[in-house]
């Protein structure tokens, strides 16, 4: 823009003209006025904030898991849609040849897997799949989980490798030292190299408020013995953040504010109204003028105030029409902060159709999905490679035979992949007809298909041939495998186009 010369200005000035002040372009929301006065915000880092709220934020969190029920319904949608009823499943693809898969193998990692995760727990308490509940269920109040990784005859197991599972208080959040020319910066108990990669954890040998086994004596775990995973929202990031901080402050008010309405009903159930005398003192166990006693009111009669006594009736007004609107509209809000849907969260499907159930349905599948996928990443992933060399070295995920699979073919024996929860669909018959016409018109692979619906193709084709061959032994005709008029079976294709 422009801006006009001094001989302009002056002659705009002789003819009476004013000059208009220059406009400057600016964010909206960075301008300060009366309106934005008390917007106060910083410039901090992440760090240096999560410094001084993170312990604050976890006692917070917690308290409301233990006493809040939206909380409580929250954190059981992160386990179960996260880790679901059947956990992340293992699926070996070692190749054998182009095409081809050695069954064997496959079949041997993943016994020993199962095996492995039926026990994997250094305490012995929990499975592989507990243990991931246990671990997820804790993110919404501690945004962060941390897991010890145990190898060799500490470990308990034929396997040589086990977990344990440490609470994250244990890590020193107020322990924060700079860099020096022979020690590593320390940032809220994770130490870290002149790049900002972590290289070991200071914890309390303890949990520093657990009685008379309480410990303030530190120690240093080198970060490639643990996992200590959390989502990160900044740059340089050390530590996690709650998943509920965006809405616990609303639902604590919340929790209050039902309380209040709560204790209001409940008063105005049990008063019906007061007794007023001339000087101030209540009729009720006194006598009246003939020697009776004055009582409470009793079902089917009329009672008789004495002289001088008179009777204000109480109207309990609360909670009022507005209670219930205010209460979703602030459930709303919490969804919201929280990524999930209202009817979800709150229980509420009055008045919901069906394209916005299915609308919201879908958009927070995506969400999940995408938790899951973090999830394998930065736990399933590292615990198998590791579990993997173990075992194979240990000698013991063995063949039929009884012969151990070779160490020296670890990256062979690699290949996998991972098989989380999926969800039914929200229109069972019209999703799925769309999904079967997407797959003859070439646009989906069937495999693709199983995978959403969380079955791994390979073993679906297995068991329906086992079906088929267990039906025929039996006599008995699976009608849903016939064929659909003008198909014919694979065997009979591929022999008539042989020349």
């Amino acid at each position: 823009m422009q801006h006009p010369n001094l001989l302009t200005r002056a002659a705009r000035w002789l003819r009476g003209v004013p000059n208009a002040a220059p406009q400057v372009r600016r964010f909206a929301a960075a301008r300060v006025d009366r309106l934005t006065a008390d917007w106060m915000a910083t410039e901090a880092s992440l760090n240096h904030e999560l410094r001084n709220d993170l312990n604050r934020l976890r006692s917070r969190g917690r308290d409301l898991l233990q006493n809040n029920d939206y909380a409580v319904k929250f954190a059981g949608m992160v386990k179960n849609n996260i880790v679901g009823p059947g956990g992340v499943r293992l699926q070996v693809r070692i190749p054998d040849g182009p095409g081809k898969q050695d069954r064997n193998a496959n079949t041997a990692i993943e016994t020993a897997w199962k095996d492995w995760s039926s026990a994997c727990d250094l305490t012995g308490r929990q499975s592989l799949r507990d243990l991931c509940e246990t671990i997820v269920g804790g993110l919404p109040s501690d945004g962060e989980f941390l897991v010890r990784v145990v190898r060799g005859q500490d470990a308990g197991n034929k396997y040589g490798i086990a977990l344990q599972v440490i609470d994250v208080d244990r890590i020193d959040t107020l322990m924060n030292v700079g860099p020096t020319a022979n020690s590593n910066a320390v940032i809220m108990g994770v130490e870290v190299d002149a790049y900002r990669r972590p290289v070991a954890l200071h914890l309390f040998a303890a949990h520093p408020n657990d009685g008379v086994t309480s410990s303030r004596l530190r120690i240093r775990l080198p970060i490639d013995e643990t996992l200590h995973c959390f989502k990160i929202e900044r740059a340089e990031q050390m530590r996690g953040i709650p998943w509920m901080a965006a809405g616990m402050l609303s639902l604590h008010h919340l929790g209050n504010f039902k309380l209040s309405a709560l204790l209001a009903a409940e008063h105005g159930a049990n008063h019906y109204g007061f007794f007023t005398t001339p000087d101030g003192q209540s009729p009720i166990g006194g006598l009246d003028e003939t020697g009776q006693p004055i009582t409470t009111s009793q079902p089917g009669t009329y009672d008789t105030l004495p002289t001088g006594v008179s009777f204000t009736p109480h109207e309990s007004k609360y909670p009022n029409e507005v209670f219930g609107p205010f209460v979703k509209t602030t459930l709303q809000r919490i969804a919201s902060g929280w990524r999930v849907a209202y009817h979800s969260l709150a229980n509420d499907l009055e008045g919901v159709s069906y394209s916005s159930i299915r609308s919201g349905a879908l958009e927070e599948r995506d969400r999940w999905a995408a938790d899951q996928e973090w999830f394998i990443s930065v736990f399933m992933e590292p615990v198998y490679k590791m579990w993997l060399q173990t075992s194979l070295i240990m000698g013991a995920i063995t063949l039929p035979n009884g012969s151990a699979l070779p160490a020296s073919k670890l990256a062979k024996f690699s290949v996998h992949e991972w098989q989380a929860r999926r969800w039914e669909w929200v229109d069972p018959k019209g999703d799925m007809e769309a999904k079967i016409l997407a797959v003859k018109a070439g646009l989906m692979a069937p495999q693709d298909l199983a995978n959403a619906m969380g079955y791994d193709f390979d073993d679906t084709l297995t068991s329906i041939a086992a079906a088929q061959a267990l039906a025929k032994q039996l006599g008995v005709q699976l009608t849903a495998y016939d064929p659909t008029p003008g198909s014919q079976p694979a065997n009979q294709a591929a022999t008539e186009t042989k020349p």
